[in-house]
């Protein structure tokens, strides 16, 4: 089989189109997001938000409803309530933000299993809500998602500064009397959002790694935001496509190939990536 055959073969598929689509519009998002979220230390937090969608999910499939935008619609609201609680628990620094994190995520997803587990489909469903179908995507799903991921994107856009400000220098963000609070919590809410659509590809389990792989890996080659969000998308979405073609053509679960990919490129940006891989450093330091 040639090169040609490799690339256009699983294009003959419409399920394959859409997949690809949507892989190309998550990782542009998630690497957006990605990068608030590896500057801001809050990978613990996204892993946290990931599984904290799990009830939405959870009564989507237990209704029959997941198909058709039911599983966006349910972790949307899932993720929102989760990161406002959190953001109220952690507001004036009431609670430590990783216990907040901590009671939130292990209880949403105990209520998740227990939903999950009241049905008699329990291993289809979880097996599902935790490692996602990218193949199953829909037309309607897929134009979710679109619109979605856009409305994250130009919200992101238009409070680009503010966010700058308040994740970087909260002194000039006070001086300036920007919402802090607010802005905070709509940061919050907007990577719940992320996460939801990110769940459709590779699963709560391994969603939040499409946000903080790309991203971290993207840390190796710049330091500034926007330019780490520009890069971390084009990391997330080719991986994406990458991993995809190699769970056709390997026949393995495309969530795993998609984050293996990833994994496999900050690997490599870590020992290589220029004056600050390991073994440029290790290098310039033996000259």
């Amino acid at each position: 089989m040639n090169l040609q055959q490799l690339l256009l073969d699983p294009l003959q598929f419409e399920f394959m189109q859409r997949a690809l689509l949507a892989l190309l519009v998550i990782g542009c998002v998630n690497g957006v997001m990605g990068a608030y979220v590896v500057t801001r230390g809050m990978a613990f937090l996204s892993d946290a938000l990931a599984h904290s969608v799990l009830p939405g999910v959870a009564i989507a499939f237990a209704t029959g409803s997941a198909a058709g935008g039911g599983l966006l619609l349910g972790g949307i609201l899932a993720g929102a309530a989760s990161a406002l609680v959190i953001g109220l628990l952690t507001r004036g620094r009431q609670m430590t933000e990783d216990t907040a994190i901590g009671i939130v995520f292990t209880g949403m997803l105990a209520l998740g299993i227990a939903i999950i587990s009241a049905t008699r489909s329990f291993a289809t469903d979880l097996s599902h809500a935790l490692i996602g179908n990218i193949l199953s995507v829909r037309a309607d799903e897929l134009l979710l998602i679109v619109v979605i991921g856009g409305i994250v994107l130009l919200l992101i856009g238009l409070f680009y500064k503010e966010l700058l400000l308040i994740s970087f220098d909260s002194t000039l963000a006070q001086t300036l009397h920007l919402p802090g609070e607010p802005l905070r919590l709509g940061l919050l809410m907007l990577l719940a959002v992320t996460i939801v659509i990110g769940v459709q590809v590779v699963g709560v389990a391994l969603v939040a790694a499409t946000i903080i792989t790309p991203a971290a890996t993207a840390r190796f080659f710049t330091q500034r935001l926007h330019r780490m969000m520009i890069t971390a998308s084009v990391i997330g979405a080719l991986c994406g496509v990458i991993g995809l073609y190699l769970a056709w053509h390997l026949r393995v679960e495309a969530s795993a190939t998609i984050v293996l990919t990833m994994t496999l490129g900050f690997i490599l940006a870590f020992l290589l990536a220029p004056q600050r891989g390991y073994l440029w450093t290790k290098l310039r330091r033996t000259a």
